[in-house]
């Protein structure tokens, strides 16, 4: 796996300082929540998504590389994912997802494996 799971493509538009929070998260097959929270952190950016009714309650963390392009005027962010990928992913940990470098390391082992 490269760092560049963790860090924002350069193509997706991303600027640094954006609060991504609230905006829409558009899978490759359709919508699958909204950003709850997110992190610029290089080498460790991510955004996680609460799924709200589509997933009951389930909320789920995309490394930054998952990131295909952002519209800023629409609040909406693309990823490369389908929603059944989404869906089967790792549950999100609140209590690991800073600093716990295992946490990571099965995030990235999910999204890689599907390359």
């Amino acid at each position: 796996m490269t760092d560049s799971m963790w860090g924002h493509q350069a193509a997706s538009g991303y600027q640094a300082g954006t609060d991504l929070t609230g905006f829409k998260v558009e899978a490759t097959d359709g919508s699958i929540g909204k950003v709850d929270k997110h992190s610029d952190e290089v080498g460790s950016a991510y955004i996680v998504v609460d799924t709200g009714v589509w997933i009951f309650g389930k909320h789920v963390l995309l490394p930054a590389g998952t990131i295909q392009s952002i519209d800023a005027a629409d609040r909406k962010i693309y990823v490369a994912l389908t929603k059944d990928e989404i869906k089967d992913s790792p549950e999100f940990d609140k209590d690991k997802h800073t600093g716990d470098a295992g946490y990571h390391q099965q995030v990235e082992g999910y999204y890689g494996s599907r390359d």
